[in-house]
């Protein structure tokens, strides 16, 4: 398995805009995607800071979303984030994720 690890800040006021935006606009495209296997958005709505990440099942996978549907995601989060995420992509030494889901 292969992980995208992106760090962004989300814009002030913006939070509920952030999720609504991942769950309604990101998650389906990134769901289109080959090899997408799972995505963690973590975010606190009192703090700018957010890390979206995402699991592939190969880094080839990874590697095409990034070409080309990645620009895309940038294009629609414009509106909810602020500067330049930071990608950084690592191999899977040891995992647990089996369809986690948060609550509420």
């Amino acid at each position: 398995m292969y992980a995208r690890n992106v760090t962004f800040h989300i814009k002030a006021n913006s939070h509920s805009d952030y999720t609504h935006t991942f769950e309604n606009q990101i998650l389906p495209l990134l769901q289109k995607q080959k090899g997408f296997k799972e995505a963690i958005t973590l975010s606190n709505a009192g703090s700018p800071d957010a890390v979206s990440i995402s699991l592939w099942e190969n880094k080839s996978n990874s590697d095409d979303y990034n070409t080309r549907a990645y620009p895309e995601v940038l294009k629609i989060l414009a509106k909810v984030i602020e500067g330049t995420p930071r990608v950084q992509t690592f191999e899977s030494a040891v995992s647990t994720v089996h369809n986690v889901h948060a609550t509420v």
